[in-house]
């Protein structure tokens, strides 16, 4: 195993893909189904996919695992207990692995969070989304602020690690207002914030009503607001961006996430997900098929789901690792860019960025300075340039 097979770490990422309603501004590979998935096949499905993406990573040590969706808080705790026993079957699970599942609000119970305690979750991700009823409402959201915040005192009875999400930059939202309503986030004490600007998808309703002039999103200065809003109130409360959009205290940094952000390999498991698998130096992406239900039939039939499978060059690996990393407030490493066969970054284009303050290098360590964030985009096309 060779030194870029190990570095950024592994994880697993399982995506169970069904909701109880698609929301206007999502574009993840969620479906509603009116009858309940049948969850054992479901899972005699991911063993049999998890024990092929086995095949393609080889022997290796998981520090984290991620139940994504789609809601996977619909899922029984006995189907997460038996995703984790396949895991654990191919792969060695660190003894402090972290093992995250997404929640919404409307399907958090307490017997059912302590369910999946007891199967090995130990970290929640609350989709929250809001802290104002008419916006969640807009939203599409089908829980309250009441409801919301609930879900959040259980989980915290329940997990040591708790995170939830907020959206910003809604239409008409002004910095005052999101100002009040994040210090109400953080006043709930949770370690970790997920915070995202309202982007509009393509295929979503959102983008539907947008294109049809129903829906005004703020401009870019307006929004840039909210962003300098965003950042002040959180390095106020001990929650700096470690991310472009995540925050945390010191230490509770959300550890899968900085897999793919640190470019480390991650297999990713169930219908739509993608994943980064390899040995011997080389690097798969792999993708599988999207349809629950066609690609419940993949693996029955083959062993797994996955519809495309790329050995990605040398150039390439560089290439995401440098857009992966600079993402972080922590930056890239410049030797590993070039040890992953990355071209030399410009020196003269460095120099130019940290003379505007966007960017900083220390040592072989490029990072992205707060200014430089919001263009990030920008940034990140005049270094590859």
């Amino acid at each position: 195993m060779t030194a870029q097979d190990t570095a950024g770490g592994f994880g697993v990422y399982v995506h169970w893909p069904f909701c109880l309603a698609k929301c206007p501004y999502c574009d993840f590979n969620s479906h509603v189904r009116q009858a309940p998935p049948d969850q054992a096949r479901y899972v005699a499905a991911f063993r049999r996919e998890i024990a092929h993406m086995r095949a393609l990573t080889g022997p290796r040590t998981a520090g984290s695992v991620f139940f994504g969706g789609g809601t996977p808080s619909l899922m029984a705790p006995e189907t997460v207990a038996a995703i984790l026993d396949a895991i654990r079957e191919a792969w060695t699970l660190a003894p402090d692995a972290e093992i995250t599942l997404e929640a919404n609000p409307t399907s958090v119970e307490a017997g059912r969070f302590r369910g999946y305690r007891a199967a090995g979750v130990n970290r929640v991700s609350l989709g929250v989304q809001a802290l104002d009823d008419g916006e969640l409402k807009k939203l599409g959201r089908m829980h309250t602020v009441d409801e919301a915040l609930g879900a959040v005192g259980i989980a915290r009875s329940i997990f040591e690690r708790v995170s939830f999400d907020l959206i910003y930059a809604r239409p008409g939202q002004n910095p005052q207002d999101w100002a009040r309503e994040l210090s109400r986030a953080i006043d709930e004490g949770c370690e970790h914030l997920s915070l995202y600007q309202l982007s509009i998808e393509p295929g979503t309703a959102f983008e539907k009503l947008y294109s049809a002039g129903k829906l005004l999103i703020p401009d870019d200065e307006h929004a840039r607001a909210l962003w300098d809003v965003t950042q002040e109130v959180t390095a106020a409360s001990g929650l700096p961006a470690y991310e472009i959009s995540n925050h945390s205290r010191p230490g509770a940094e959300a550890r899968h996430n900085l897999v793919y952000w640190r470019y480390g390999l991650y297999a990713g498991v169930g219908p739509g997900a993608h994943g980064r698998v390899g040995q011997k130096g080389e690097r798969r992406a792999t993708y599988t098929e999207r349809h629950p239900e066609g690609w419940l039939k993949a693996v029955e039939a083959n062993g797994h789901g996955i519809v495309s499978e790329e050995v990605l060059t040398a150039a390439e690996q560089a290439d995401e690792m440098l857009l992966m990393g600079l993402r972080l407030a922590e930056g890239v490493d410049l030797a590993r860019h070039a040890a992953l066969g990355g071209a030399p970054i410009d020196p003269a284009r460095i120099s130019m960025l940290a003379d505007e303050g966007l960017v900083r290098l220390d040592g072989t360590r490029l990072k992205v300075l707060p200014p430089g964030f919001p263009v990030l985009n920008a940034v990140i096309g005049t270094l590859a340039g």
